[in-house]
């Protein structure tokens, strides 16, 4: 066999795996879809037919791979009802199911949708997107079912509608096993769950009693509740390490309740609720919680259901019981016009006794008249004030030298949120202790240098972040997404004196710190006098590295010495510190600083005789080219070649990470000549 007819053969196989890859079906009925799931391959994709599936029981079982998933989708848009009784079980690896819509039935004593298989094997790395649930309950409100329950590792519940369940049972629950799940839940509108009147009826729970001490690392983010009022926690955390963030509450009778497990993050969520009945905020139990940037206004409810509730304890509490309150972190929060803001003790009996230990609430803004804004129902034990503003009413306590009694100058703004005066408040730059999680503001503005008190930082970066409403989230939404913000410290040789820089405009790249280093986002942005800029992309995630390009008019592209992550959605990077910080040490020093080196003017990566080009003609014939300007002095002169003429010398061209496209040089001369240099200083 000559090589020409081998190459032609594996072409063709090629072809053939990929055109296999993508087979699409038409499936009218459940048992299609499992004989087509039967023989089905990564890439393939089933399109449910339109009409009203009565009485099913689905089976979408099979496994698809990373990057080519196996698809249950509609033929159109809101036109596949799934009613009667009827339910869905998502099972295997890498399978999506985009679009359905179940109301008119129930689904018995079986979860809606199911994350496994129908003999119990669970599900990873799977999908429900884009699909509603509505009251679809039975009618017999003391049966128990959920709506959807997650098993296994890596699933995700996105662009969701879940609304009007009235009977017993948790409306989405994650099971536990003996290996985290790393699930997420994004995105999705949560609506209309009507007082219940007993235990078991959240609208998410994440573990239960007997698995909460294990870690789940589950994120619920950007979802919307709206008049959530089964039961007293509308979230139920009861495992371990799991992220609540961006959500919005509206109008929700209870609170985000940390049941069970420990080391929880509560971040950047909004309680807008509007003065309704036993509606609250966040409720802390168990082990080194972190509770920051919340906004929690206009909550009505008492005792368990204040603004911030923390619990006392059982000695030697089982499982479903109440732990210990130890370490909890409650920073940089903003309580507004709440009924009872902060309830430390609650519970506390003569069987429930162990109060809050070592704990701290910290530079946290407090703005109401409803009375005492603080109330002890216990004392706790080493509770940390620091850096607080109460003002309004009574505050309950012997008030600590960590919370000061001060007017801080609030104002209604944009979206009926209540913010500090950004000229008179005394909240500016408050803020005292080190919180290095607390990089963001509420509004997803960046906070560094001197913080502000509360959940808002006064700032003129754009914001990126608010409170999210009904049309935010639910099928087929855009995802608001918060983007991430780097805090770059730059400075461009010919720009910079040895005390300040001209401001001036440059272009920052992210790249993969993995060859081939691919571009993933891109951002124009200033400078200011001090090198500083915030440079807001929409691309990059968190824990993720990438290497950081700066690029400027007529300097050497320099790129940061290694890849650098994103915590929080806050990154910052100072290239001015060390020449280290530059991939090959590419910079040069000037005062104490050191500086991005200038005289790259036509951008090859090279500062050679070729970039004075453009510099003599402007000087000869008395015109000027802003990328001729070096030194940004309104002139374009021989000072403007002399970094030319200086950095050719030292043979200065772009550093970067092998595997990165390199440039040539356009004839590189050792020297400029002299007679043409003296030519310029005429």
């Amino acid at each position: 066999m000559t090589p020409k007819i081998y190459l032609f053969i594996l072409l063709m196989l090629s072809f053939k795996v990929s055109e296999i890859s993508a087979r699409e079906f038409l499936v009218s009925t459940p048992a299609q879809i499992s004989s087509r799931m039967s023989t089905s391959l990564p890439g393939d994709t089933l399109t449910m037919t339109n009409g009203v599936w009565n009485n099913v029981l689905i089976l979408f079982e099979g496994n698809g791979a990373l990057g080519n998933p196996i698809l249950l989708r509609v033929q159109t848009k809101d036109q596949v009802i799934i009613s009667g009784t009827s339910s869905l079980n998502i099972g295997g690896n890498y399978l999506v199911t985009d679009g359905l819509i179940f109301k008119n039935g129930y689904s018995g004593s079986n979860a809606v949708v199911e994350f496994r298989k129908s003999n119990g094997t669970v599900s990873n790395n799977c999908r429900l997107t884009n699909t509603s649930i509505i009251d679809f309950s039975n009618p017999d409100s003391s049966l128990d079912n959920k709506w959807v329950s997650l098993y296994g590792q890596y699933n995700r519940v996105d662009h969701c509608y879940l609304k009007g369940k009235t009977n017993s049972g948790t409306t989405l629950v994650v099971w536990l096993s003996d290996q985290p799940n790393y699930h997420r839940i994004d995105h999705n509108y949560f609506g209309f769950r009507p007082l219940f009147g007993a235990n078991g009826a959240e609208t998410i729970r994440v573990g239960t009693s007997d698995w909460s001490q294990y870690d789940s690392f589950t994120t619920v983010e950007y979802n919307y509740f709206e008049q959530c009022d089964g039961e007293i926690e509308i979230v139920s955390n009861k495992s371990c390490g799991n992220i609540y963030r961006y959500n919005t509450f509206y109008k929700c009778q209870g609170t985000l309740t940390l049941r069970h497990g420990n080391r929880c993050t509560v971040e950047g969520n909004f309680f807008l609720q509007e003065n309704e009945p036993n509606s609250g905020g966040i409720r802390i139990i168990g082990e080194d919680h972190k509770v920051f940037n919340n906004y929690i206004q206009y909550s009505a409810g008492s005792s368990y259901k204040t603004a911030i509730t923390i619990m006392d304890g059982i000695p030697n509490s089982p499982l479903d019981g109440y732990f210990q309150v130890k370490r909890a972190v409650v920073v940089n929060n903003t309580l507004v016009n709440c009924r009872y803001s902060f309830n430390v003790g609650a519970g506390y009996s003569s069987s429930q006794n162990m109060p809050p230990l070592d704990c701290v609430i910290a530079n946290n803004l407090v703005y109401s008249s409803g009375s005492p804004l603080i109330t002890y129902n216990d004392t706790p034990v080493n509770m940390t004030y620091q850096g607080n503003i109460f003002y309004g009413t009574t505050l309950g306590i012997t008030k600590p030298a960590g919370i000061t009694i001060i007017d801080p100058k609030m104002k209604l703004g944009n979206g009926g949120l209540w913010r500090p005066d950004s000229i008179s408040s005394p909240v500016i730059n408050g803020a005292v202790g080190d919180y290095p999680y607390v990089t963001l503001d509420m509004d997803g503005q960046p906070r560094f240098g001197s913080k502000d008190i509360g959940a808002d930082e006064i700032s003129a970066a754009p914001i990126t972040s608010r409170p999210l409403t009904s049309t935010d989230v639910g099928p087929y939404k855009d995802d608001f997404v918060l983007p991430v913000s780097l805090n770059l410290t730059a400075l461009i040789q010919g720009l910079y004196n040895g005390t300040t820089m001209i401001s001036d405009t440059v272009t920052v790249e992210l790249h993969n710190a993995t060859s081939p280093f691919t571009l993933v986002d891109s951002k124009k942005g200033v400078l200011d006098s001090g090198g500083s800029g915030i440079f807001n992309f929409s691309e990059a995630v968190n824990i993720i590295p990438y290497y950081i390009v700066v690029k400027h008019r007529n300097s050497v592209e320099t790129w940061s010495s290694a890849g650098n992550s994103f915590t929080s959605s806050v990154l910052s990077y100072n290239m001015t510190s060390g020449q280290s910080q530059a991939y090959g040490s590419n910079l040069v020093q000037k005062g104490s600083k050191w500086c991005i080196y200038s005289g790259d003017v036509n951008q090859d990566g090279f500062v050679t005789g070729n970039d004075y080009t453009g510099v003599d003609n402007d000087n000869t014939n008395f015109d000027y080219h802003i990328v001729n300007d070096i030194n940004r002095d309104g002139y374009v002169t021989g000072d403007d070649y002399t970094f030319i003429d200086n950095n050719n010398s030292l043979f200065i061209s772009r550093q970067v990470p092998p595997g990165v496209a390199s440039a040539s040089p356009i004839n590189r001369p050792l020297k400029i000549n002299v007679q043409l240099k003296a030519l310029i200083y005429k």
